[in-house]
């Protein structure tokens, strides 16, 4: 089996990027920026599993030459190579679609994709599902836990309610992980220095955004009417707190005691927890 190629696709994001009230415009600077917790927590995850599967930890990002400071902070924690695209990185479609193009600029062909769930100046956490599509590859998108299982990955998703969805990934995969999933590592002192001055190799595209496939009209989400009977009672007041089912079972007002005795605490407490059983 040849060495499996990990990337860490990362993107450098504005935390204090402004948006207008009026367009929706987002406006970023792009040399106060820098990778999300989200993208920190991915290019820990692409470490850890380079190294698990004896591969290559790779990390890419779209953007100017400004962006490599990133990069090169990715290479004091022990990435083995850089990449920036030259390209497009407005929505999720066009980042995946420069992050494609700029791979197959290169021949390279990743068995595992990491990215983080969503960066901070847009949110959309849709770059990963396109990167998927653009490369054929399963996806598993939220994750809390993602570790290296034989030649495949095992992760752990969450669910509403608190519960987990535990999941088997074959490769190639796309995975975008959450924030705190795993410890950032600290690169040492010396490999920040080294890392300063090496070089960041780039390629330039011009890759077309992946058009998104609308099935019928487009328009706002409208629940389906249900039909409620009239609520019972005489008051107005009552009516309501039928019809929003508030203090039901029928709420207890507190009762402040003062017992003479422990003893006569001791009483009133059991009493009290018998009554609600």
């Amino acid at each position: 089996m040849s060495a499996v190629l990990v990337v860490a696709a990362l993107r450098h994001s504005d935390p204090r990027a402004a948006v207008d009230p009026l367009s929706g415009r987002v406006s970023t600077d792009a040399y106060a920026g820098a990778a999300s917790d989200a993208d920190r927590c991915a290019l820990e995850v692409a470490l850890r599993i380079a190294g698990d599967l004896g591969g290559r930890c790779l990390a890419v990002t779209v953007g100017p030459p400004a962006v490599e400071e990133m990069l090169r902070e990715a290479v004091a924690a022990g990435a083995d190579g850089v990449l920036r695209v030259d390209g497009p990185a407005g929505d999720g479609a066009a980042t995946a679609a420069s992050l494609h193009a700029g791979l197959a600029a290169r021949g390279l062909v990743p068995g595992l994709v990491v990215c983080g769930d969503r960066s901070t100046e847009r949110g959309t956490g849709s770059t990963p599902a396109y990167l998927a599509a653009s490369l054929g590859a399963a996806q598993a998108l939220g994750l809390t836990e993602l570790t290296a299982d034989g030649d495949g990955l095992r992760a752990v998703r969450r669910l509403d309610g608190g519960r987990r969805e535990l999941l088997g990934l074959p490769l190639p995969a796309v995975c975008s992980v959450e924030p705190g999933t795993a410890v950032a590592r600290r690169a040492p002192l010396a490999a920040v220095l080294a890392a300063r001055t090496r070089p960041v190799p780039a390629v330039s595209v011009s890759a077309a955004p992946v058009p998104a496939v609308r099935a019928g009209t487009v328009r706002p989400y409208r629940p389906r009417p249900r039909v409620l009977p009239a609520p019972e009672g005489e008051r107005p007041h009552e009516r309501l707190l039928a019809l929003t089912g508030a203090h039901t079972p029928p709420r207890t007002p507190p009762r402040l005691v003062t017992p003479d005795s422990p003893e006569e605490a001791a009483r009133l407490l059991l009493e009290h927890l018998r009554e609600r059983a």
